[in-house]
């Protein structure tokens, strides 16, 4: 029996650490996620790239895996449906569509999203600073 209760207790263990570690990345991802509802801002400098303002001093980067030629059209605008929880941590978070007011609308597909520095964001010509 107590070798029983031996495996039990280690696979109980060995489960609760298991079900802890995703609970401690996914508050430590956090610090590199915004609210889809602090979202203020977007400009485009190219087809491949998206820059999002967040709050007042935030600035995400967008990569698309697809270039979208539309995203330089001044009538166009940047539609984002929220699925499930309204963080945004990952490509997957997001489901983008470039719109303009004619009915046209054109899916984007986000490879990979990055929070600049303060001094990247600088970097960014004014004309294309969110």
């Amino acid at each position: 029996m107590s070798v029983r209760l031996a495996f039990a207790a280690a696979l109980a263990a060995s489960v609760v650490g298991l079900g802890a570690t995703p609970a401690l990345a996914d508050s430590a991802n956090h610090n590199s996620c915004f609210l889809s509802s602090n979202w203020s801002g977007w400009k485009s400098p190219d087809p491949n790239t998206i820059y999002l303002r967040i709050d007042v001093g935030h600035i995400y980067r967008l990569d698309l895996a697809h270039p979208s030629d539309q995203l330089n059209d001044p009538d166009v605008h940047l539609v984002s449906k929220i699925r499930g929880s309204s963080w945004i941590c990952s490509p997957l978070d997001l489901q983008l569509d470039v719109a303009d007011s004619h009915g046209f609308r054109e899916p984007l597909f986000v490879k990979s999203i990055t929070e600049l520095t303060p001094d990247q964001a600088k970097a960014i010509p004014p004309k294309f600073r969110p």
